[in-house]
């Protein structure tokens, strides 16, 4: 028997008829709602759902998106991507003008025999800030290189939820040097720190940024005299300022401590702004003193949750338990109590 969450008919946005590409609530939940669609294919192939018995199709048949390209991974055969084409019915043509033409979304971690071990690894090389070196990326890479390229001036949506989110970070930064700004969706994206976010004293919490700020830029000095004369110089020096100008869209729920520390690595760069220690802000936002321990050992790190610019909405819509806050089903749901800000880096 079909688990619910899977049946679009019980558990997506059927609401959403018609399309309204201007509306920000009906584009999350399409973006969100094909995101669910590679979910969904890689359960149909585990549990050998095929043809008319597949419900992935419906996640992005009832929007009108043709699956072009499944993206499968090299190490275990699973599906942890999908590009997308929407064809809209010529009655509807009139009323799509932004509306993307390609979707590429990513999935996160599936918790299921066939591929836990896959998705754990590349949870680990994440957290290691190595995502980058992984097989998995590569053929992402390629995949948006290729689209990017081949439909060149195309509108191009990225989207992906946790794991997934990152690999949609990674892809979309990689564009972003290319000279190509992608319209990116994060849902759940992970960030890589202490989660200072749950402690519920403001005061501490306050004080325990300020303190990993200072640290982290007087490392980041200490570091940077050292390789004095290297013509290498760290990725935040090379591309933090072109990053600046792609603002992607991050969904974090404060209920969900993997992604809920954006809330405050946003908000106390403007703190420091008003507390006259800008200086200080931006050499700790361009980097984590994680990835400044790893470049010490000498090991090539590119930490993804170092963003210099976002539109960031958090859902403080009451969450039952974690799961709920760190699932992709929340971004479609009518009715949510969310709030927005815009940080642009300067």
């Amino acid at each position: 028997m079909a688990v619910e969450r899977d049946v679009f008919g019980i558990s997506g946005p059927t609401y959403l008829k018609p399309i309204d590409w201007n509306c920000e609530h009906n584009r999350r939940s399409v973006a969100a709602s094909l995101v669910q669609a590679v979910y969904v294919l890689e359960r149909d192939r585990q549990l050998s759902r095929l043809s008319v018995e597949a419900l992935a199709p419906a996640w992005w048949e009832f929007f009108h998106f043709e699956l072009i390209r499944k993206l499968i991974d090299d190490a275990d055969m699973s599906i942890f991507g999908a590009i997308f084409e929407f064809n809209p019915p010529s009655s509807e043509e009139a009323s799509v003008a932004n509306a993307p033409r390609f979707v590429i979304a990513f999935r996160g971690t599936i918790t299921e025999k066939d591929t836990i071990s896959r998705d754990i690894s590349l949870d680990l090389h994440l957290v290691q800030n190595g995502l980058h070196r992984t097989s998995r990326f590569n053929i992402a890479m390629q995949a948006v290189q290729n689209v990017a390229s081949v439909f060149p001036g195309s509108t191009i949506w990225l989207a992906g939820h946790s794991l997934g989110a990152g690999m949609a970070i990674l892809t979309g930064r990689n564009m972003v040097k290319k000279g190509v700004f992608l319209e990116s969706f994060l849902f759940n994206p992970p960030f890589v720190a202490a989660p200072i976010e749950r402690i519920r004293d403001e005061r501490v919490k306050h004080g325990f940024r300020i303190a990993r700020s200072v640290i982290t830029a007087g490392l980041t000095i200490a570091m940077k005299a050292k390789t004095e004369g290297n013509s290498q110089r760290s990725v935040g020096e090379e591309s933090f300022s072109i990053l600046s100008s792609w603002t992607p869209y991050l969904f974090v729920n404060p209920g969900d401590h993997i992604c809920s520390e954006y809330i405050g690595y946003f908000q106390h760069r403007k703190n420091m702004e008003d507390l006259g220690a800008g200086f200080i802000e931006k050499l700790a936002t361009q980097n984590s003193i994680g990835d400044l321990f790893f470049k010490a050992l000498g090991w090539e790190s590119e930490p993804l949750h170092l963003l210099p610019s976002a539109d960031l909405i958090v859902n403080v819509s009451p969450s039952s338990d974690f799961k709920y806050a760190h699932g992709i089903s929340q971004w479609w749901q009518p009715e949510l109590n969310l709030q927005s800000s815009k940080y642009r880096y300067s």
